[in-house]
């Protein structure tokens, strides 16, 4: 028989998700907690969005917040980074891509 330790990120009595180690569920805890944040932000904006729109944008932002971060500091795109879970121990990898490019839109 053996024994696991799982720690269990809960929101609203509902279980969001599980992880391995004490550190990967607080940092996942905190971004959500910055989701919802970004979210009651953009619901208070002059935008038109609906509450599924704000939580939706608001979980994107947080979960891109180094992103933002680079934006914020140098005014440019950073480079794409692409994440996928590996099977065995399910990290995330990045590969970097080439910039994107801005464009105007109409």
């Amino acid at each position: 028989m053996s024994v696991e330790i799982k720690f269990v990120v809960m929101r609203n009595g509902e279980e969001k998700m599980t992880f391995a180690s004490k550190k990967e569920a607080d940092s996942h805890d905190k971004m959500l907690d910055m989701a919802e944040t970004f979210a009651g932000w953009l619901a208070q904006s002059t935008l038109e969005l609906d509450e599924a729109q704000c939580e939706a944008v608001g979980l994107h932002l947080a979960a891109e917040k180094e992103a933002i971060q680079y934006i914020i500091r140098t005014s440019k795109l950073p480079e794409i980074i692409v994440r996928q879970n590996t099977d065995s121990d399910n990290l995330l990898s990045r590969q970097k891509r080439t910039p994107i490019k801005a464009v105007d839109a109409a």
